[in-house]
């Protein structure tokens, strides 16, 4: 996330180091001011990434625990307090959402979510860029068309497809660059 899109948090500078001393002296107190004066901003980056709120107030509670036993570390000749916290948060955000838990879970689809019942949706389903394209990888052998709807329309990443179909990753690749080529020559 660039700078330029993080909420605005004015803190003097006195003030500041006064609320990481006091948070450096475990004082309760001082945690209560810390959420009061930064969860929301926090909050508001952990949700962009994790686009779950759920999720973004459980990691929400982590960041606030780890800044809590890490405040030792903070170094301000490196940089603002606000900057080191949204760091923490950042990265258990993306911590988040690369975890093993978190892409299965993304991926599980109830009945109404399924590919067949979004085929049969109402118009909101829509997908323009998607017109035409599953009825012409239907032509593809169905190793290769499997391979296909788990990359582009499933959303999978070669990795992922590779583990989903328990596939070694070369074969995945293949695939997809051999059913690519047909569904180029189709396409023309």
């Amino acid at each position: 996330m660039p700078v330029s899109d993080l909420p605005l948090i004015s803190t003097p500078p006195a003030a500041e180091a006064a609320l990481v001393e006091r948070l450096r002296a475990r004082e309760q107190a001082a945690m209560t001011e810390f959420y009061d004066r930064y969860s929301g901003a926090l909050y508001g980056v952990i949700n962009r990434i994790v686009k779950d709120e759920e999720e973004a107030a459980d990691v929400l509670q982590e960041a606030l625990v780890k800044i809590w036993h890490s405040m030792a570390s903070y170094d301000n000749s490196k940089g603002r307090l606000f900057t080191w916290v949204v760091n923490i948060s950042r990265n258990l955000a993306i911590d988040k959402i690369r975890s093993r838990q978190h892409r299965v879970g993304s991926r599980t689809q109830g009945l109404d979510d399924s590919p067949a019942a979004m085929r049969q949706a109402a118009p909101d389903a829509f997908r323009p860029e998607h017109v035409g394209l599953q009825e012409i990888t239907s032509k593809l052998v169905p190793e290769q068309r499997q391979v296909i709807d788990l990359l582009y329309f499933g959303g999978f990443t070669q990795s992922e497809a590779a583990e989903e179909l328990n596939l070694p990753l070369g074969t995945v690749k293949t695939r997809a660059r051999t059913a690519l080529k047909i569904l180029a020559k189709l396409i023309r």
